[in-house]
């Protein structure tokens, strides 16, 4: 990937605090995503941002398809993130993508984390027998072969979806993001997110965790939430909220600030 994961992957930590906020963006934004939300934080943690390798904002000659062929490559980069700081314990905060991300790595290293906190998040999106993931798998190959044949035209489809609520600017900043993306890193990634299933590792995490969702997600159902606050192995809470869209720290900043702020103190 280059001589350092850190300038490779942009990463940042900015704050004053004495604990580590990890601020870890899902896929088709980058850090960026967080900036609406880092002030209400910066004053009490050293905050840890950082840019998924698949993030627009990052060299896409760093993306290495073998690598990244499962959550495994992206679990490895997060972990090597956090040793490169001598973090030795973190809150983390992971949204979508991100959030099976943390919980991989939480298995893998559960030291790591005091905390994790995770929104819009699903270990599987597609439907299953006594499962509701959302999508069935025809409705998901529609999906990419939308993409691959006009990703621009897919984009300014998907974007007002997926944020759901009326808010004109974070529909131009996913919009934005999403373009930044190459396209056919995008539709990798797409492919070994919706491949993914992670149900059968939900029982091995024993970290702390809070499921924040909103009340109608076009990626996410309710239920999901509900699924994995029963099959996480550790304690967890879920927290609702009265907001739509799959972006709350786009579309609701000062609301998803409040919920994360009561997460992180409980």
């Amino acid at each position: 990937m280059g001589p350092s994961i850190l300038d490779a992957l942009n990463v940042r930590v900015v704050g004053s605090g004495k604990k580590f906020l990890v601020l870890a963006h899902g896929l088709g934004t980058d850090q960026s995503v967080w900036s609406r939300i880092l002030p209400y934080f910066r004053t009490h943690y050293k905050v840890i941002l950082f840019d998924l390798v698949c993030a627009g904002s990052v060299n896409p000659d760093y993306f290495d398809f073998q690598r990244y062929n499962s959550l495994d490559g992206f679990v490895d980069d997060l972990l090597q993130i956090l040793d490169s700081l001598r973090v030795d314990r973190c809150y983390y905060v992971g949204h979508s993508l991100s959030s099976m991300i943390g919980i991989l790595a939480a298995i893998r290293r559960p030291e790591l984390f005091a905390k994790l906190i995770l929104i819009g998040a699903s270990p599987r999106f597609l439907n299953d027998t006594d499962y509701h993931g959302g999508f069935e798998e025809g409705e998901v190959e529609k999906v990419f072969l939308a993409m691959e044949a006009n990703y621009a035209a897919w984009v300014n489809g998907y974007a007002p979806l997926a944020v759901g609520a009326d808010v004109p600017v974070a529909v131009r900043e996913f919009s934005r993001t999403l373009f930044n993306v190459r396209p056919d890193i995008s539709l990798f990634v797409s492919r070994t997110v919706f491949n993914s299933d992670l149900r059968d590792k939900l029982g091995l995490v024993k970290v702390p965790c809070c499921i924040i969702q909103t009340e109608k997600d076009v990626s996410v159902p309710t239920s999901v939430a509900v699924y994995l606050k029963e099959h996480l192995g550790g304690r967890s809470t879920v927290e609702m909220m009265n907001v739509e869209g799959h972006l709350p720290h786009l579309s609701a900043p000062a609301l998803l600030a409040n919920h994360l702020s009561r997460a992180l103190s409980r």
